[in-house]
């Protein structure tokens, strides 16, 4: 069953524009010009309810745009939508159930409170049943592992801690899709592994449709086995993140340690990422790196090697813009 559905979805900004300086203002006053701005351009989307869906793009792809249409905080300029079986900007009651909203940069905790106090607030705007209340809190506070900074100001938190308390915040009223962007931003790694492990535990054992935007390849590569990329408002790609990566991850990063200083003359071939007097690193492609080791052994005395991914780096810059290029 899909729970969102959009069809030739489409959003365009009217911009103001004018020229520099007070010449400009004040002709401004008289003829004012507009550039139009297409955000999201003609975009179709399903989602099956239970989904973990990962939405990834540069800065001003239109993923927010997207987000924010399906979440009815802005109107889409044509095309059709529809979220949980509602049209979203109509913004009923009913449908304001069905979702939540957790973004990475804004906090909807009030740092004055205590958490326990922020989430009896919310229990009381949602009208949240005493016992599915107590339910669910006490299931998350177990999940999360925070029952022992419950009754501690909001503000004292640290962002790890605060963004587990928005998780908690955002899935009380049992909703049937969350939206999250970038909620591992300014984590530190031990603390975006927690996020990601809590995240699978409610997608698996809650159903909860799950609607990811990251920058943090390792969110989407971890916890959504299908991705859809966009760009410039348009959707490039829909369908298995293991394969978009296969696609895209087209080298091996081979690091290899000599036993002696030697010239790797024949290596040069390939992108070099750094050489030293007993170190090469060097990228690969992935059918020419099994020959290449063939040589590397027989030519050399190794200390040590090693065989790693290409950098994701590369591999999302290829994703965005398409391209091939392999970079050092």
């Amino acid at each position: 069953m899909n729970i969102i559905e959009t069809r030739n979805l489409t959003k365009t900004y009217q911009r103001f524009t004018k020229e520099p300086g007070l010449k400009g203002s004040i002709k401004s006053l008289f003829k004012r010009e507009f550039t139009i701005k297409t955000a999201v351009s003609g975009f179709d989307l399903t989602v099956q309810e239970g989904e973990f869906l990962g939405l990834i793009g540069p800065n001003g792809a239109g993923k927010t745009t997207l987000v924010k249409m399906l979440t009815g905080i802005i109107a889409p300029s044509s095309g059709e939508i529809s979220v949980a079986g509602y049209y979203p900007n109509r913004l009923e009651n009913s449908f304001k159930q069905e979702y939540a909203v957790v973004m990475g940069q804004k906090s909807q905790l009030f740092f004055e409170l205590s958490a326990a106090d922020t989430f009896l607030l919310f229990k009381e705007l949602y009208h949240i049943p005493e016992e599915e209340y107590r339910k669910n809190l006490d299931y998350f506070i177990k999940l999360f592992g925070v029952s022992d900074i419950l009754d501690v100001q909001v503000r004292t938190l640290s962002l790890g801690e605060r963004m587990k308390m928005e998780l908690i915040v955002a899935l009380l009223h049992n909703p049937k899709i969350l939206f999250l962007d970038e909620p591992t931003i300014g984590l530190d790694a031990v603390a975006q592994k927690q996020i990601r492990q809590f995240l699978k535990e409610v997608n698996e054992t809650k159903g909860t449709t799950i609607i990811l935007t990251s920058h943090y390849m390792e969110d989407i590569k971890s916890l959504c086995k299908r991705c859809v990329v966009i760009n410039g408002g348009i959707k490039l790609y829909d369908g298995d993140t293991d394969q978009l990566f296969a696609n895209y991850q087209t080298h091996k990063k081979i690091t290899i340690s000599l036993e002696h200083d030697k010239t790797c003359s024949f290596l040069h071939e390939h992108v070099i990422l750094e050489a030293l007097p007993y170190k090469v690193t060097l990228l690969v492609k992935k059918e020419e790196s099994q020959e290449l080791l063939k040589d590397i052994f027989s030519r050399y005395d190794l200390n040590d090697i090693s065989i790693e991914e290409e950098d994701i780096g590369n591999v999302v810059e290829r994703i965005y813009t398409g391209k091939s290029e392999v970079k050092a």
